[in-house]
């Protein structure tokens, strides 16, 4: 059965995720991951939730439909407010004996996500993974090059373990396949218009920016780290102050390279972490989003931007090359091309009524990628995956086993 054409009304399904982020962690994997959890929820299954407890304070949370299994969790080298899960098989398989899913979807690909693929493949329950991190590509840039080729072929078994990988997008999925993962299906990311939205925009804000109402603001969103590539973000500023001395960056968020990145520009606004729609009002109040980061599976913060109304200047990979039509609704340049990205924000920055034209444009893309919708093809998939004859499909017609996750 095809899974655009599975029945989305055979009635509830038992659907158990399993994931090492989710909120309060901010983070783009986990905001998605919450929506799908709810969007699920509100359709009517029953999920039930495995992640790490993530403080002291973090009791999980039950509800309609929602039921959540906590996990001890350890902090992450350089990223003390992430949680990793530990291989928790004993609390997976008495959750599971207790009620037994009838799919299960594991998100990340730590020791929590490896210990939930093997205990699915224990009692032959059906199970799907996300692919929405590059970690393979991360090691380079700290100086770690060395490390990307077994991390490829860790990700390669913990992902061909499963029956099906869900991608963003079909680059990805083209990505996925080359480093020999199988059997990867495309679900996109939604966004909440309501939530981003133009009206946000605030006079206030700009004024404790430094920003006139026709200086460019260029809009950095996501965490302050190596694989982010924000030192071109700098230097395609320095190229919009050439077109127009009143320009301003602005930085949302926080991460290992704050004080690098403060050092090198130390006229840039540092806003910190934003949450909800004090975040959408940081977005609504810039008008250029700058996005040279070459490490994301999605890039949800793209998405939201075009939402918020804002031109979006990225590298012609992940969301980006699937949302913006260059010229129309944003700009986008060859992957690695640094000039030409920094000569793009010069360009940008000459002209405030083309901005707001290309943000006019990329709002309207952004309309047509509500959540209910994506929330809806990830539920066919799963119940695709949950009523197949042979749950784990991928095995050859000899009955190859894949490999298995490595702990």
């Amino acid at each position: 059965m095809s899974p655009d054409t599975a029945s989305a009304s055979a009635g509830p399904l038992r659907i158990c995720v399993v994931t090492e982020t989710y909120p309060p962690e901010v983070n783009g994997v986990a905001r998605t991951v919450e929506r799908f959890v709810r969007g699920l929820a509100g359709l009517g299954h029953e999920v039930h939730l495995i992640r790490p407890r993530q403080s002291d304070l973090d009791d999980g949370e039950d509800g309609a439909g929602l039921s959540t299994t906590l996990c001890k969790g350890i902090a992450i080298p350089r990223y003390p407010d992430l949680r990793l899960g530990i291989p928790a098989l004993g609390t997976i398989g008495s959750a599971w004996r207790r009620k037994p899913p009838d799919v299960v979807h594991v998100v990340t690909e730590g020791p929590l996500g490896a210990a939930a693929l093997i205990a699915a493949r224990r009692r032959r329950i059906p199970v799907s993974t996300d692919f929405r991190t590059n970690f393979h590509l991360y090691a380079a840039h700290y100086g770690l090059g060395w490390i990307g080729r077994p991390v490829a072929a860790y990700l390669r078994a913990f992902h061909n373990s499963a029956a099906l990988t869900l991608v963003p997008t079909d680059q990805m999925r083209r990505s996925v396949e080359a480093i020999g993962i199988r059997n990867a299906q495309v679900v996109a990311r939604g966004i909440d218009t309501a939530l981003f939205h133009p009206s946000r925009r605030s006079r206030s804000l700009r004024d404790e920016w430094g920003a006139g109402e026709s200086s460019p603001v260029l809009l950095s969103v996501g965490r302050l780290a190596a694989e982010k590539n924000l030192e071109l973000t700098v230097a395609a500023y320095r190229r919009a102050l050439a077109a127009d001395p009143s320009a301003r960056l602005v930085f949302v968020g926080s991460g290992p390279i704050e004080a690098q990145l403060r050092a090198q520009c130390p006229d840039a606004v540092f806003a910190g972490m934003r949450h909800g729609a004090d975040l959408a009002r940081h977005y609504a109040s810039a008008d250029l989003f700058v996005f040279p980061s070459l490490t994301e599976t999605f890039g949800n913060v793209v998405i939201e931007a075009m939402a918020s109304g804002l031109a979006v200047l990225a590298y012609d990979e992940a969301a980006a090359r699937e949302l913006i039509v260059p010229g129309r609704n944003g700009l986008t340049v060859p992957r690695d091309d640094a000039k030409a990205f920094a000569d793009a924000a010069f360009e940008l920055g000459t002209s405030m009524s083309r901005l707001r034209r290309l943000g006019e444009a990329a709002r309207e893309t952004a309309l047509r990628h509500s959540w209910p919708d994506v929330v809806r093809r990830f539920e066919l998939r799963l119940r695709a995956l949950a009523t197949a004859a042979t749950p784990l499909a991928h095995e050859g017609a000899a009955g190859a086993q894949p490999n298995r996750p490595v702990m």
